[in-house]
């Protein structure tokens, strides 16, 4: 008797993290990917306007993301995130030009908040007390609910920390989301703090690793194949339509759609999903920064939210960027480069540059949204969802892409539908 075989259709992060579980278990694979490259959202590219290699948006890990390390650890690509020895956070003020730098102290006493070196300029311990009215918020609760966004810890800290990590405006976003922030990040100490990049791309680090594990384990990949439609017959997925090609399931194969919502709604108009997304805007300037400056810092009082340092290049990002979207390219590049130069005193002079807008990049972090986000399970018994719009618990990131995926080849495991090579 042939062995079950276990499809995934998408090779973003949630499927290649599926494939890498399943492959685990020694399952027969076939990963289907519409494009002609894998990776989605967190991917590398070659930029002609820069003539370098960037990634499609600027990503920023944190030591708390244990299914994005153990990924990492499992494809032999460990070493790829670079960061600092200890959690440590640089800021800046457009405004008045101050510049202050978050220490936080290992272990989960937060000692950081007593002293004046490590803590916001001009706050006090008890002012960090507001946020913890988070840990305990209900699912239908906003963050301007919950806590008071206002004064200088928010300004300085927690709203540019949150608007990076929900990109939505954190007043209106779920404030359990940012309880769940909180608890797996600045409760843990700065040992789950500390921030990590993927200093030679995304593509080095989570992608090309990833691939090369999949194909050395026998795993197909099939590029340039969109899926049309799932069909549904005695109550399971019996086929999947690719266009020019059918394949039909077999009693014991299964599905893991890793796709991202509004594709996955439109093949499985049954299921619920985000309905509303924001945008993320990134900003490439070909210049080296000048000596001794962060690798990333935060910015306030601007347009600028974020400064990446990378070789030869400073890249801007920008959460919840729907109110740019619209803008004339060259005007913004103009805009935000005076900002980078006003900040690293780089001069006027704009140099070549790129201007990346990603429209829907991710679910809008709304209570309203959040309900509406399902979980890996479906009704069809060997049909799953994987995505980091589905119920993972965390916002649209790295991190929870890698979680679904591993939830829902887990789901699979679980459920008795995965057969090794000594199956059939």
């Amino acid at each position: 008797m042939p062995r079950p075989v276990l499809h995934i259709v998408g090779a973003g992060l949630a499927g290649l993290a599926a494939a890498v579980r399943l492959a685990e278990e020694g399952a027969e694979i076939v990963l289907h990917e519409a494009t002609d490259h894998a990776g989605g959202r967190c991917r590398s590219y070659y930029e002609p306007a820069l003539d370098q290699v960037i990634d499609n948006g600027n990503h920023l890990l944190l030591s708390a993301n244990h299914a994005a390390l153990a990924f990492l650890r499992h494809i032999g690509a460990e070493k790829a995130l670079l960061g600092p020895a200890r959690a440590s956070f640089d800021f800046a003020d457009l405004a008045d030009g101050s510049r202050w730098r978050i220490l936080i102290n290992d272990g989960r006493l937060p000692w950081w908040i007593f002293s004046a070196r490590a803590r916001v300029p001009g706050t006090g311990a008890l002012d960090y007390l507001g946020a913890w009215r988070l840990l305990t918020a209900g699912p239908e609760a906003s963050i301007a609910e919950v806590m008071a966004c206002r004064g200088r810890v928010y300004d300085r800290l927690l709203r540019p920390l949150l608007l990076a990590a929900l990109n939505t405006e954190p007043e209106p976003a779920s404030a359990r989301l940012a309880g769940t922030i909180l608890k797996e990040t600045l409760l843990r100490g700065g040992e789950a703090c500390r921030p990590l990049v993927a200093a030679r791309g995304l593509s080095t680090a989570f992608i090309d690793p990833a691939l090369a594990w999949l194909q050395a384990r026998g795993v197909a990949l099939r590029f340039g194949h969109r899926l049309r439609r799932i069909v549904l017959a005695e109550g399971r997925a019996s086929a999947l339509d690719f266009g020019e090609e059918a394949v039909a399931l077999a009693p014991g194969d299964a599905v893991i759609l890793a796709l991202p919502a509004p594709v996955a709604k439109a093949l499985l108009p049954e299921i619920t999903a985000p309905e509303s997304f924001r945008a993320i805007l990134n900003a490439h300037f070909k210049i080296d920064a000048p000596p001794g400056w962060p690798a990333i810092l935060g910015v306030i009082g601007g347009t600028v939210e974020w400064l990446f340092a990378f070789e030869n290049r400073l890249s801007v990002t920008i959460s919840g960027a729907d109110r740019l979207i619209d803008r004339d390219r060259e005007d913004l590049a103009r805009e935000l480069w005076g900002e980078v130069a006003a900040l690293t005193g780089l001069g006027p002079s704009l140099p070549a540059w790129q201007i990346v807008k990603e429209r829907r990049a991710t679910f809008a972090a709304l209570p309203a949204e959040e309900v509406l986000r399902p979980g890996a399970e479906t009704r069809w018994p060997n049909l799953r969802l994987a995505g980091d719009w589905t119920a993972t618990g965390l916002p649209a990131t790295i991190e929870g892409a890698i979680r679904s995926g591993n939830r829902a080849a887990e789901s699979l495991v679980s459920k008795g539908l995965v057969s090794g090579p000594a199956a059939g």
